[in-house]
C-alpha cells in the first residue's frame, strides 16, 4: 500500500511516500475498509507534521484527515454501507462502546476517547484506511473525487460553528476572518444558506472579489487597516451579530471589536498564537457569549451529508496533487495562497 507519512516531527523535508506498508485489516464487526480515491488537507496536517504537545506518533506514521473512496471491505455487524459504495469519511473516531455523558448526549467530539485521523490514528493519504461504520456517509455517483475529498472536516467545523453553536438565523450580520481557507468557505456558504449578511476579510483582494462571487456582502481587505474598526464604522457603530474567528491571537482583539451587543463570537483555531486577552468589562457590559468549537457530531456530520447529497454544499478545490506531489501540496497549504481546499489523487 502507498502512503504519505512522516517518522519524525520537522518541515516539509519529513514527508516521505511509502508504497511497500501493509494493507490494514477489518479487525473489529463495526470495521470497514475504504479505498481511498482523494484527501484533502487541512491546517491541521501542518500542525501534526510541526508536532502538537500531548500528541505522540509511530513511525511510519500516516497522516492525513479528510478522504473519499469506494468500500473495499466490511465487517460481519456493519449494515449501513457496503462494498462497492462511494462514501466520505468523518474524521473523528470515538470510541462507540463509551457511555460517557457527551455520547449519551450525541456530542461525541467531547469524548475522552474522540480522536482525529491523521493526528490520533492512521490517516487518509493513503490507499486504504479502516474506521468504524458510523464514521462513513453516501455520496452520490456523479460527486467529483476532489470535491468529496475536500468536503468532511472543514464543513462540518464550519456547520457546527455556525449553526449549533453561535445559531446563526436569517438577518444576522457574520463576519468571517480569512477567506479563502476551508472552514471560512464554508461557513460562508452556510451562512448565506440560512439568510445572513457576511462580511469576509483578506489581505488579497483577488480573494475578496472571488468570495463576493460565492455571495459574500461586505468584504474588507485587513491590510488596509484595522478589520475590526473597518466593520464598526461601516455598521453605524453597531458591531456584527456573530464573528467566526479562526486565527486566534492576531485578530481576537479586532473581533470584539467588531462584535455587537449580545453579539456571538466563536472560534476554532488559533493559527497565530493561542493566548488571547478580553477586556471582561466590555464583555459583561455588552453581554456578549464567547464560544469554543472543534469539529462536530454524528448527527452534524449526517446533516452535512445531507446537504452536499442535495448539492447544496459544494466546496471549492484549489488545487490537486498526486500523491508523488504530496510536499508540494503542503507548501501549497503552508502558504497561504490558496483559495479553497488543497487535494492529493489518490486513485486514477
Amino acid at each position: 500500500m502507498r502512503a504519505l507519512t512522516i517518522d519524525a516531527h520537522g518541515d516539509l523535508s519529513q514527508l516521505i511516500v511509502r508504497a511497500d506498508l501493509p494493507i490494514p485489516d477489518v479487525v473489529a464487526p463495526t470495521d470497514v475498509r475504504v479505498r481511498l480515491h482523494a484527501a484533502a488537507l487541512n491546517r491541521l496536517d501542518l500542525w501534526v507534521l510541526g508536532g502538537i504537545p500531548g500528541v505522540r506518533i509511530t513511525p511510519p506514521w500516516i497522516v492525513g484527515s479528510d478522504g473519499a473512496g469506494i468500500v473495499d471491505a466490511v465487517g460481519d455487524a456493519v449494515t449501513r454501507v457496503r462494498p462497492g459504495d462511494r462514501v466520505i469519511l468523518n474524521p473523528g473516531v470515538v470510541d462507540r462502546s463509551c457511555t460517557c455523558e457527551y455520547c449519551r448526549d450525541g456530542d461525541q467530539p467531547l469524548c475522552l476517547t474522540y480522536g482525529v485521523l491523521g493526528e490520533h490514528r492512521p490517516g487518509t493519504l493513503a490507499d486504504y484506511v479502516v474506521v468504524p461504520d458510523a464514521n462513513l456517509e453516501t455520496i452520490p455517483d456523479d460527486l467529483p473525487w476532489d470535491v468529496a475529498a475536500a468536503f468532511p472536516l472543514a464543513t462540518l467545523t464550519a456547520w457546527r460553528m455556525v449553526v449549533s453553536r453561535a445559531r446563526v438565523r436569517a438577518g444576522d450580520d457574520v463576519l468571517i476572518w480569512g477567506i479563502g481557507g476551508g472552514v471560512a468557505l464554508a461557513a460562508l456558504q452556510i451562512c448565506k444558506q440560512l439568510g445572513a449578511t457576511v462580511w469576509v476579510t483578506s489581505g488579497s483582494d483577488d480573494k475578496l472579489a472571488r468570495a463576493a462571487a460565492l455571495g459574500a456582502d461586505h468584504l474588507v481587505n485587513h491590510r488596509s487597516g484595522d478589520a475590526g474598526k473597518q466593520v464598526r464604522l461601516a455598521t453605524g457603530k453597531r458591531g456584527v451579530d456573530v464573528v467566526i474567528d479562526s486565527v486566534g491571537e492576531a485578530t481576537w482583539t479586532q473581533s470584539l471589536i467588531a462584535l455587537g451587543k449580545r453579539g456571538r463570537l466563536v472560534t476554532c483555531g488559533g493559527t497565530s498564537g493561542p493566548m488571547v486577552q478580553t477586556d471582561v468589562r466590555r464583555m459583561f457590559w455588552n453581554q456578549w457569549t464567547l464560544m469554543g468549537s472543534t469539529m462536530g457530531s454524528d448527527a452534524e456530520f449526517a446533516a452535512i451529508a445531507d446537504e452536499l447529497r442535495a448539492g447544496r454544499l459544494r466546496p471549492p478545490v484549489d488545487r490537486v496533487y498526486a500523491l508523488e506531489e504530496a510536499r508540494d501540496a503542503y507548501a501549497r497549504l503552508e502558504s497561504g495562497a490558496q483559495f479553497g481546499k488543497v487535494v492529493v489523487r489518490l486513485a486514477p
